[in-house]
């Protein structure tokens, strides 16, 4: 049966949890084509609809309909600060977003897209201020994820859409993680599996002298540096937020998250007497056999047990949102190697420690 925008018959028929699906006024649709194609055309009128990427579950609206993208910063409670990005499914459309395109950001484009890379490029005057947060550059990024880029392509647009979660709040990798954050606040959401990645996509600023790393994310740096040279770092651009990403709280469970080097992570557990509603984050299996006593927590999960960096990422955000769903109160983490996709992992458990460095 075809879905209507206008007539929705009932309430939506989730897969996992029934008591959700009987109060939101959301839909859940699959990963049919004609489920896609009813995502597509939701976007296309103004509608919420959320979609799977390979790196998080973004919140999608028109690019070009300022109504609707307003819509985005209302459901994520988001400050009109922080600029979107605006997800492509095809190089073609570049031709709508940006105004110039060097040959190192060309060469990127050809040879990580399509990939967890987001480029910063000034953008044209036709860009709505609402997308850039009135910034004269505009962030774009081509999901390799087929499923959204086939939803971008159905619904004859640009999509601007950022994680899928209110706002500052851990990232969803699955549809479960939007419904319990964000399902009374949207329109559709599709369900596309758990995210391959796990995290944000890089962002790279292509608008300086020379190439900026904004955020690290899901495209590992030293993949970007071996195609175009060296990449400068920064948290923000002369203290303005640039891209998404850059505050200093963010990615955020309910829990007080502490961030910790593996040889200081052992004494500072060993200093804790009552280790109920505490939770631990592991690196790697090995870590466990280094802190004798570890046995008395509550919780103690590991992102990888063999060390993997591209599964840890994957586990991340599952895992924090899991232990916010335990009502777990405390989470002690071990920072990973600094390496890969390790920055990413790190970058976003400082982020999600400041309340925790605040204190």
């Amino acid at each position: 049966m075809e879905h209507s925008l206008d007539e929705r018959s009932g309430p939506p028929v989730l897969s996992s949890d029934h008591l959700i699906a009987t109060i939101c006024p959301m839909e859940l649709l699959d990963s049919s084509d004609k489920s896609l194609k009813v995502a597509g055309r939701a976007i296309s009128e103004g509608k919420l609809v959320v979609i799977p990427t390979e790196t998080v579950y973004g919140l999608g609206a028109d690019a070009f309909n300022p109504e609707a993208v307003a819509r985005i910063f209302e459901a994520k409670r988001r400050p009109s600060f922080d600029p979107l990005i605006v997800h492509i499914a095809s190089l073609d459309q570049l031709e709508r977003l940006v105004s110039e395109f060097t040959p190192k950001a060309r060469l990127l484009a050809q040879k990580l897209w399509p990939g967890p890379l987001t480029l910063v490029l000034p953008k044209r005057p036709e860009v709505p201020g609402i997308v850039t947060s009135g910034l004269d550059t505009v962030a774009v990024r081509f999901p390799s994820q087929i499923l959204a880029r086939k939803i971008i392509e159905y619904s004859g647009t640009v999509v601007a859409a950022p994680s899928a979660n209110p706002f500052g709040y851990v990232s969803p990798t699955t549809a479960g993680h939007v419904i319990r954050s964000l399902g009374d606040r949207v329109d559709f959401i599709v369900d596309g599996g758990a995210c391959d990645v796990g995290v944000e996509s890089s962002v790279l600023d292509m608008t300086g002298t020379m190439p900026c790393l904004l955020r690290p994310g899901g495209m590992p740096l030293e993949r970007i540096e071996e195609l175009i040279g060296e990449v400068l770092h920064s948290g923000s651009s002369e203290g303005r937020v640039t891209s998404p990403g850059q505050l200093p709280s963010h990615y955020a469970p309910h829990a007080t998250l502490y961030l910790m080097e593996r040889n200081k992570l052992g004494s500072a557990l060993g200093a804790i007497k009552n280790p109920v509603s505490t939770a631990l984050i592991l690196f790697e299996e090995k870590s466990r056999d280094e802190m004798p006593g570890i046995e008395s927590f509550e919780k103690v999960l590991v992102l990888s047990p063999k060390g993997d960096m591209r599964q840890a990422a994957s586990r991340l955000f599952a895992l924090l949102n899991e232990l916010d769903v335990e009502g777990v109160k405390t989470i002690y983490a071990e920072k990973v190697p600094e390496q890969g996709l390790g920055r990413a992992i790190n970058d976003r458990l400082a982020r999600a420690s400041y309340k925790a460095k605040r204190a």
